[in-house]
């Protein structure tokens, strides 16, 4: 069993979250003395920040939930209706403050903030070289960085403005104010350079851990955020693409793609592979509890839900620009299956070309589909991947297509080479041309991968509404009595609005 598995299974024996509230946990069972005395407790410690970041309410199904259904490419399986709740809703594009994915995603967020504030405060920089530990120490401090960085790169994006907190939560400190983007921007970054210069590289890194390449990916994307959003951000002097750039090629070369691209999203052989470069590591005690969402009922003898399904526009844009990238599609879309409880298949869009109701008109994520029929539970061990070196490399190409420095269909070409297609027409026309087709290369190469909310809107409100909202409300098979039709008003679709308990219970927030 791996290190990270260790810690894991030790978080068991050392959290437990409070009744009361989100941002106040009680003690763990070990003193907070004791869970920093040593590098054997720290790092159980540690397990502790990432079991918040695998948790249900995080990467384990909530967080999942949200971003993918307020996305623009998701309808939500919930009662087989586009007339349930959370399609009028969540899936419209019209989330609701008061609603339980978006209460529990933003305290789940905080509360894995929480855990990494409380790190940071009891484990300070080791700067004796006559410690052999010195270099372990600092690596642990460096991820509870990483993961702060990372967790306040998805509240900015998803919310705006939010609560920048960098304290661990006290009773005296739970009222917060909201602070602006572009200082939680440069609070990300700080974070970022701090988890770089601290943290083990890939090569030196404990297998399931990130290395600090990881935390370079992260740099990259927040730096790809910078140069494009409506939100604002700081002001660092300099070229933002060239920034990004420079932390991409930190991470290129360090990693590798594998050969079989559908070899990923299997249990046994896609987990930490070297395309790897930051997962989420599951087993039998943190069960992968997020397959039940992309696994449709009765597709296996156990409990499944199926809860997230593809717009089916999603699917007819991939098969029109890469008509013969059978191996991406295979590894995207669930197009029938056959149902446990009878043995019949049952025919998904396109194969059942009708879309006359919602059982049929709706296919399903592959990539996180229960791959065995037989099983019985409701879970499974695949690990899932948030970070991986295909992502890497399209970032690479979009990034060079703007310095326009001549290396940007390099990149491209190697993800594509591995599926077996080349280059469309369109990256041979132009910059313009260049942009929009890695935008979308996203899409067929990263569909359901947890960037789908976040690269749908990085290039603003107007590159979501002219390539997601109005593609799929005029799409050419729309059937109002199955699809969703997604709101367009600015206001409402670029930010989720802050929960209500959230409001109810900070007296700094009243919006």
């Amino acid at each position: 069993m791996n290190a990270f598995k260790k810690t894991i299974i030790a978080l068991t024996a050392l959290f437990v979250l409070a009744a009361s509230s989100c941002l106040k946990e009680d003690p763990p069972f070990l003193s907070e003395e004791s869970a920093y005395s040593n590098l054997t407790n720290a790092s159980a410690t540690l397990g502790g920040v990432y079991e918040s970041l695998s948790a249900y309410n995080y990467y384990g199904y909530f967080f999942l939930y949200l971003t993918y259904g307020n996305s623009g490419f998701y309808v939500s399986g919930i009662h087989n209706s586009n007339q349930a709740t959370d399609n009028l809703n969540l899936c419209s594009l019209k989330p609701q403050p008061s609603a339980t994915y978006t209460e529990n995603t933003w305290d789940q967020i905080y509360t894995t903030i929480d855990r990494c504030n409380a790190f940071i405060q009891h484990v300070p920089e080791h700067t004796d070289a006559t410690d052999k530990h010195m270099d372990d120490w600092n690596n642990l401090l460096g991820q509870a960085y990483f993961i702060r960085a990372f967790s306040y790169f998805n509240l900015v994006r998803l919310w705006g403005e939010v609560p920048l907190r960098l304290k661990q939560t006290t009773m005296d400190n739970i009222n917060f104010p909201k602070s602006s983007t572009d200082i939680i921007y440069k609070q990300i970054l700080e974070d970022v350079a701090m988890a770089k210069k601290l943290m083990y590289p890939v090569d030196k890194q404990h297998k399931g851990y990130p290395g600090n390449e990881a935390a370079s990916m992260l740099e990259a994307k927040v730096y790809m955020t910078m140069a494009t959003t409506d939100d604002d951000v700081p002001n660092l002097g300099g070229n933002y693409w060239q920034k990004a750039y420079d932390a991409a090629k930190e991470v290129y070369g360090k990693y590798s793609l594998v050969n079989d691209y559908i070899s990923l999203w299997d249990e046994q052989d896609g987990n930490n592979t070297s395309e790897s470069i930051f997962e989420l590591q599951y087993n039998d005690v943190a069960h992968s509890n997020y397959v039940r969402l992309f696994t449709a009922s009765k597709a296996t003898k156990g409990n499944t839900w199926g809860r997230l399904r593809q717009n089916a526009e999603l699917i007819d844009d991939h098969m029109a620009a890469y008509p013969n990238d059978s191996i991406r599609l295979k590894g995207t879309y669930v197009t029938g299956y056959v149902k446990q409880n009878n043995n019949k298949y049952l025919k998904l869009y396109p194969e059942s070309t009708k879309r006359n109701s919602f059982s049929n008109a709706f296919n399903y994520l592959y990539k996180y589909f229960e791959k065995n029929p037989n099983n019985k539970g409701a879970y499974n061990f695949q690990n899932f991947k948030i970070y991986r070196y295909a992502d890497l490399l399209l970032m690479l190409a979009e990034i060079s297509n703007e310095l326009q420095n001549g290396e940007e269909m390099q990149y491209v070409t190697e993800v594509l080479a591995r599926v077996g297609q080349t280059p469309r027409a369109e990256y041979s026309n132009g910059q313009a041309a260049f942009r929009k087709a890695i935008m979308y290369e996203y899409r067929y190469e990263l569909l359901g991968e947890a960037h789908d909310w976040f690269n749908n809107r990085r290039r603003g409100y107007d590159w979501f509404k002219e390539n997601v909202i109005d593609p799929h409300n005029n799409y050419a098979n729309f059937n109002p009595s199955v699809d969703v039709t997604l709101e367009t008003d600015k206001e409402i679709v670029m930010h989720l609005p802050i929960p209500s308990s959230e409001i109810n219970r900070n007296s700094e927030i009243d919006n």
